[in-house]
């Protein structure tokens, strides 16, 4: 794969955001954001890393954002010192705002915004809280959750399989959803699921069959048409949750060329 390159900073409003460039010349440009429950990942992730890379060899420029993580669950006073230190919703999407905001001025062709698992819950709703004129050109959003509360889905809950049978549990993911934002604090500009959807850029969806996030992801597909976006949704068979964290696995390779086809054919808004 290669070792990563070397990553500059962007400029936030809670301090300088790690970011890193793959790819050079493209029309195209994605920023990408991984996932991992909004309180753990970073850019050496498979999940962001090879991914870059990947799409990068494809020929989309990538900027892996390393944002700002939430505290974790149940011990919310560890790692909250330094420079990087842990912080609730809204540091995560205000440095994706500014990352979004400075790579506008830099980029000629299309800009766009994904994101995997929390990573895509972020893009979308960085997405809804901007101006219309200021949205990317188009959001790729792979296993996402995007609502407060998980939609309960007996039938696709008994798919899962394995450890994600306990650690996806839709309580589980609705604890993790109050500690990114705090207990009682509003959820709004957090989730986009449940929102206004008007106006979104045109959206590419790859979700996983088995996977206890896709209750979230048909609704809020649903939401997305009713509001009027150009959608496009693909849910791999048999697939599992973070597939794109698994290198060259069938599914991993699957969605690649999904967003690789879909990416190279937008125009710009």
């Amino acid at each position: 794969m290669g070792a990563p390159p070397a990553g500059p900073t962007i400029s936030g409003p809670h301090g300088p955001v790690p970011v890193r460039h793959y790819g050079s010349g493209s029309a195209v440009t994605l920023v990408w954001l991984h996932g991992g429950g909004f309180f753990r990942g970073d850019l050496d992730l498979p999940e962001s890393h090879a991914v870059a890379t990947e799409l990068a060899a494809r020929g989309i420029d990538v900027i892996a954002v390393d944002y700002r993580l939430a505290p974790l669950p149940g011990l919310p006073f560890v790692g909250r010192r330094g420079p990087r230190g842990r912080r609730r919703h809204p540091a995560a999407a205000d440095e994706v705002r500014a990352v979004l905001d400075a790579v506008r001025d830099e980029v000629s062709g299309r800009l766009l915004l994904g994101g995997a698992s929390a990573g895509a819950c972020i893009a979308a709703a960085v997405t809804r809280t901007l101006p219309t004129g200021a949205r990317p050109d188009g959001l790729f959003l792979a296993y996402g959750f995007f609502h407060a509360l998980t939609p309960r889905d007996a039938a696709v809950t008994r798919t899962v399989r394995g450890h994600r049978r306990l650690t996806h549990h839709p309580a589980l993911l609705d604890r993790a959803n109050r500690n990114l934002v705090g207990r009682g604090a509003p959820t709004d500009t957090a989730f986009p699921g449940g929102q206004d959807l008007s106006g979104f850029p045109p959206v590419l969806m790859v979700d996983a069959d088995h996977d206890t996030m896709r209750s979230s992801g048909d609704l809020f597909a649903a939401e997305l048409r009713s509001a009027g976006a150009d959608i496009e949704r693909h849910v791999l068979p048999d697939a599992r949750h973070a597939f794109l964290n698994r290198p060259r696995t069938p599914d991993s390779d699957a969605a690649l060329d999904l967003v690789t086809a879909w990416a190279l054919t937008q125009p710009t808004r």
